[in-house]
């Protein structure tokens, strides 16, 4: 590749840019010019004549939707439930490493993913025209230290692993999802995804290699050196912004209610500012929710706990009780619910007072918010996760649908 990853003075460089106001937060604009090769345009031109003002050129968007599959989704019905989802790439999750570099038959992702429903929905897939990827996880500094930092013949050796495994299963492609990596490896990563493409084209004519990068400084970084060995599509995970440990709020928030700055229209300037290309980047949503125990039902409230994930198809009755009515926060966008619960299982610390649980989850109608982001920046499309945590919803499988066609509202 012409441009190597990009090094931490580059970064900081970036990051400047963003806080000082070239990258505005919120507003959603681009960064300032760059010339070819890229490097930064003279900024006051010298001209005999006033220069034509010329409108930016807005991207074309792209409407693919790339769908997790979770091994935990790999059970009776969740075929019937893709072949009412338009996706453009079913994405199997996932299969992972040994020390040694071998991939680990023995684990559950392994079993399912190479097992008769994970075949079933390869083949269905490709009988409707969709695309499917393996996807390869590696989580967790101490261990991707030990891949990155390792041996070259461990990293020769996955890629053997992946490589044979992904033309045994007859699938289009293979996404890597590494989280955990310190800085000093991200050249190491690029240069793995560079070799896995490679190897993975030479065995499948025009098989792509993607990969899943997180919404932060970090991901971005490593969404630039994956673009730059030549990754096909990157899938900016634009969720965690709130987790179990954090306040609550939106998962994927387009604004912030606590005044963080880091939002999803932040991430996307970040990765615009690295030089992560549009053309080939997917804005990852969650299909999930999150739900805290907290001091009272209002909007906001602080927490008494730790959250969990709060998955909508387990929450079918629920939902579709029509008493249980959301408020919409208008500042983070998602929908929001408080339901009363008893003390204990808030973490409540005086017995006999009421305890509340506060739920944050997309819906179909905030998503569309965020599918509109893609649409805006000229995205490849949007990636999903996961697949199944949405079954017996349809509404969810409208949207998609929509947006697949080009007419979100």
């Amino acid at each position: 590749m012409t441009r190597r990853p990009p090094s931490v003075v580059v970064l900081a460089i970036a990051i400047v840019l963003i806080v000082a106001g070239t990258v505005v937060v919120g507003q959603g604009l681009r960064p300032t010019h760059t010339a070819p090769g890229g490097e930064a345009g003279p900024a006051h031109p010298v001209t005999t004549t006033p220069p034509t003002t010329r409108p930016t050129r807005r991207p074309i968007p792209g409407h693919e939707v790339y769908g997790y599959v979770p091994y935990w989704e790999l059970v009776d019905g969740i075929a019937e439930h893709l072949a009412k989802t338009d996706l453009t790439t079913v994405a199997l999750f996932s299969v992972t490493h040994r020390r040694n570099g071998t991939l680990d038959p023995g684990l559950v992702g392994y079993k399912r993913t190479t097992g008769p429903i994970g075949q079933r929905l390869i083949r269905e897939a490709h009988e409707r025209g969709a695309r499917v990827e393996l996807v390869y996880t590696s989580f967790g500094s101490p261990r991707n230290a030990r891949l990155f930092g390792g041996p070259e013949k461990t990293r020769e050796r996955l890629i053997a692993g992946l490589v044979a495994l992904a033309e045994d299963l007859g699938v289009d492609g293979i996404n890597v999802d590494v989280e955990g990596l310190e800085g000093e490896f991200v050249p190491a990563f690029g240069a793995f995804v560079e070799r896995l493409r490679t190897a993975f084209r030479k065995e499948h004519t025009g098989g792509q290699v993607s990969v899943a990068t997180a919404a932060n400084t970090r991901g971005a970084e490593m969404a630039a050196a994956a673009a730059d060995a030549g990754a096909d599509r990157i899938v900016l995970m634009g969720y965690d912004y709130h987790s179990s440990r954090s306040a609550p709020g939106a998962s994927a928030p387009i604004d912030r209610r606590d005044g963080d700055h880091r939002d999803l229209v932040w991430s996307l300037d970040l990765y615009a500012a690295l030089g992560v290309p549009v053309e080939r980047m997917l804005l990852g949503l969650p299909l999930y929710g999150m739900a805290w125990p907290v001091v009272s039902a209002d909007l906001g409230a602080p927490q008494l706990g730790l959250g969990e994930a709060w998955i909508p198809s387990d929450e079918r009755a629920l939902l579709d009780d029509p008493s249980f009515v959301p408020t919409r926060d208008d500042i983070e966008q998602v929908e929001f619910y408080a339901i009363p619960t008893t003390p204990a299982s808030t973490g409540g610390a005086t017995p006999g007072s009421p305890g509340w649980l506060a739920i944050y989850v997309d819906s179909p109608a905030t998503l569309a918010l965020k599918l509109r982001l893609a649409d805006e920046r000229g995205l490849a499309g949007a990636g999903l996760w996961a697949i199944g945590y949405e079954r017996g919803l349809p509404e969810y499988a409208k949207l998609i649908a929509r947006f697949r066609a080009g007419e979100l509202e």
